[in-house]
């Protein structure tokens, strides 16, 4: 596998060591996410995959379809999903859209040690039987893979006193 990272921009710091190499927690992909993404025209957010008016789909592996009992088209669920395409080594980043140098860990980008994103998104069909739930939007390459998904719940997913 060759080596297609691009020179990191002025500022950033790249990690000595790549993470995601020894003997760690080993994840389960449980389905993959399909999208009409790709890495040349995939949105940055969610806001804006919302704006494009694309749908998308999970596609939950065979033995992970008895796990949908009790979700339904109208609800929201948090996807977390693994960015399998991103870069893992930058712990500094000079993002192209910000202002300036950011920790890794102030930003939101895929960029990240352990690249697990996170989405709350809105069921729109769900199928138990083909392990296939329509989501209102999402902002990740077709064909990456899903960790988990869990219910957005109001009481436990929006911060004390609203917004933080």
């Amino acid at each position: 596998m060759s080596d297609t990272r691009k020179p990191p921009r002025p500022g950033e710091v790249v990690l000595d060591v790549p993470p995601g190499r020894g003997d760690g927690p080993v994840l389960a992909f449980i389905g993959k996410i399909r999208t009409p993404w790709g890495p040349d025209d995939c949105p940055r957010n969610l806001t804006q995959a919302r704006e494009t008016g694309a749908g998308a789909r999970v596609i939950l592996r065979p033995e992970f379809r008895p796990g949908l009992l009790g979700l339904e088209p109208g609800r929201h669920v948090i996807l977390l999903y693994w960015m399998d395409r991103a870069r893992r080594d930058l712990i500094r980043q000079n993002p192209r859209h910000g202002d300036g140098l950011r920790g890794t860990f102030a930003l939101r980008s895929p960029v990240r040690p352990n690249p697990v994103s996170l989405a709350t998104v809105r069921i729109t069909t769900l199928d138990a039987d083909s392990g296939e739930i329509g989501i209102d939007a999402i902002d990740c390459f077709d064909g990456t893979p899903l960790l988990d998904i869990k219910p957005w719940k109001p009481g436990i997913d929006i911060p004390p006193g609203g917004s933080p």
